[in-house]
């Protein structure tokens, strides 16, 4: 406990807000680009330094990046929002009996839900989790709350793994590894870059879903063996409410709003459209992010059954999207410097130099789990580690989708320890961040044992 708290004060006195330390990250790029970098351009090298920044920050191709981001986790949290979501939440709720039991049946189905989309996984454990408390708090079952709590937070621990994972959900778009190398690799590491690398070869490779299934397997023995030994704890929960629509009073057009068959019509739409356009793809196992949100947004009209509902609850969803909003720009910024200015060349050649085919994945997962700390977010995070990630892979023929993996495993697990993407868990359960850490860390360290293991096999 005395652990947790330590690093709970550390995050709060050390660490300033996450677009703070996206500002703070963009000038040391500026500074240490402007100190180990020779000028490629003719006139100022300060000059130089800052049109890499700007051309960084409005690169089309990554602010689509950035678009796509959100829409994953907005129609995530929207499809939580849903009625079907909220009956299969209350129907999991009744069958708590002890914290043991309570921590499974929160952990177990978040994950699986995370593994589908991340911001699905996130608002669901946070509201299961809840609802779970409530429960228990009605019927006097004593559990152990903060243990549940951690539990509804497993999700981000398995996530960049998942079908929304940034890094492996982008590659699988034609054209994305030669536009985000462009200006990095030299014309032999260049050549070798394929046109995608398909989720085929990474979330649903063989050996990633083992180490999913791994890891589920073993947070759900954690949290149910954590429960046995975990004293109950004290609530004082109100009643968490779902969104609820008044149809009272409706005019003419008015009523499209509200119609459950025009939801219903637009929605199957949507989805016929989305089997005809993607089918083939499908049947590769290649998902991108646009047929993961086209999918998300004929399925959470359909499920929502009305146009005014889907609209309330996009509302209360965009909100989660602040962070992606204002700071992918920034990351985007950060890589412009380094791509341009040959920082990556020189940073991907000492990691190569003190790596093998063999090590190379490792240093990229812990190395991902360190930047995690101070990028949390796993889109920005591909947007400045990437190219370095796929320059290394390269110089040591590194098979690009296990770097690329190494990298999304050492992004989430440390999400156990990052604070950030809890923040809309601790506003639901209204529990506190040192309460949750003593498991979550022991969930990391669980996640951390498979993840290196898996990465020396493959």
């Amino acid at each position: 406990m005395a652990l947790t708290q330590v690093i709970e004060r550390m995050f709060r006195r050390y660490l300033p807000s996450p677009f703070t330390i996206a500002i703070l990250l963009t000038m040391l790029t500026m500074v240490l680009a402007f100190c180990f970098t020779e000028n490629r351009s003719e006139g100022s090298h300060i000059v130089a330094i800052l049109s890499y920044w700007e051309d960084g920050v409005w690169n089309n191709g990554l602010l689509v990046f950035a678009y796509q981001m959100m829409l994953i986790l907005v129609l995530g949290h929207v499809l939580v929002l849903s009625k079907p979501m909220e009956r299969l939440i209350l129907r999991i709720t009744k069958l708590v009996t002890s914290t043991s039991n309570a921590a499974v049946l929160v952990a177990l189905p978040t994950m699986l839900v995370a593994f589908f989309n991340w911001g699905l996984g996130l608002i669901f454990g946070a509201i299961l989790a809840r609802k779970v408390g409530e429960f228990a708090q009605a019927n006097n079952i004593p559990i152990n709350y903060p243990l549940v709590g951690a539990a509804g937070y497993g999700g981000l621990m398995i996530w960049h793994g998942g079908i929304s994972g940034s890094a492996p959900i982008k590659v699988s778009e034609a054209g994305h590894l030669r536009e985000l190398m462009q200006n990095v690799s030299d014309n032999a590491l260049f050549d070798q870059l394929p046109e995608l690398i398909s989720t085929s070869s990474t979330v649903f490779n063989p050996w990633n879903l083992a180490l999913f299934v791994l890891v589920v397997t073993a947070i759900t023995l954690t949290v149910y063996y954590l429960g046995k030994k975990a004293k109950p704890t004290v609530m004082n929960l109100k009643e968490y409410k779902f969104q609820s629509i008044q149809k009272e009073n409706l005019e003419g057009a008015e009523k499209l709003d509200y119609s459950r068959i025009a939801a219903s019509i637009f929605g199957i739409l949507i989805l016929l459209t989305f089997l005809i356009q993607y089918f083939p793809a499908l049947r590769k196992l290649n998902i991108t992010p646009n047929m993961l949100n086209f999918f998300m947004l004929g399925l959470a009209i359909i499920l929502h059954g009305s146009f005014k509902s889907f609209l309330n609850a996009i509302e209360e969803a965009i909100g989660d999207t602040t962070g992606i909003l204002i700071q992918f720009p920034l990351y985007f910024g950060i890589m412009g410097i380094m791509a341009n200015s040959g920082m990556i060349n020189g940073i991907s050649d000492f990691f190569v130099s003190i790596s093998t085919e063999t090590t190379l994945p490792i240093f990229t997962f812990l190395s991902a789990g360190l930047v995690n700390i101070f990028v949390p977010s796993g889109g920005g995070q591909w947007a400045v580690q990437g190219p370095l990630v796929l320059e290394s892979a390269l110089q040591l023929g590194v098979p690009l989708p296990k770097a690329i993996m190494a990298l999304a495993y050492g992004d989430q697990v440390t999400n156990m320890l990052q604070p950030f993407w809890a923040l809309p868990l601790l506003g639901i359960t209204k529990l506190k961040a040192k309460e949750i850490l003593p498991y979550t860390l022991i969930f990391m360290f669980v996640g951390s044992l498979i993840y290196i293991a898996g990465l020396l096999i493959w």
